[in-house]
């Protein structure tokens, strides 16, 4: 019994020291918003930065309007606005809400 009973202190021990580790917030860098002004209305994919491909589609954020800039310099321009699918997390929903926003300038 005695045995136990220093595997139970030394077990409560090691939780006392580790729970503010374990149990603290995750702390990162998070990017803030970037909020469209109101002649954000449109954006052309083929020439934009993330910031304003952030700014202004809708449920698209900083990280994926990199991924859309990413794909583009890999890839080459856009030639119609359903090659977005092909970007990853992309998909037909997020297209569909953008369509009147997105333009095409393929010079």
């Amino acid at each position: 019994m005695h045995r136990f009973a220093r595997l139970k202190i030394m077990l409560s021990a090691l939780f006392l020291c580790m729970a503010p580790v374990a149990l603290a917030p995750l702390v990162t860098a998070a990017e803030p918003p970037v909020q469209p002004t109101s002649s954000d209305t449109h954006v052309d994919i083929n020439s934009a930065d993330a910031e304003e491909i952030a700014a202004v589609l809708d449920g698209v954020g900083l990280t994926r309007a990199r991924e859309i800039v990413m794909f583009r310099e890999m890839n080459g321009m856009f030639m119609s606005v359903d090659d977005l699918e092909e970007v990853n997390g992309i998909g037909p929903a997020t297209i569909e809400r953008n369509r009147q926003k997105i333009l095409i300038n393929t010079e």
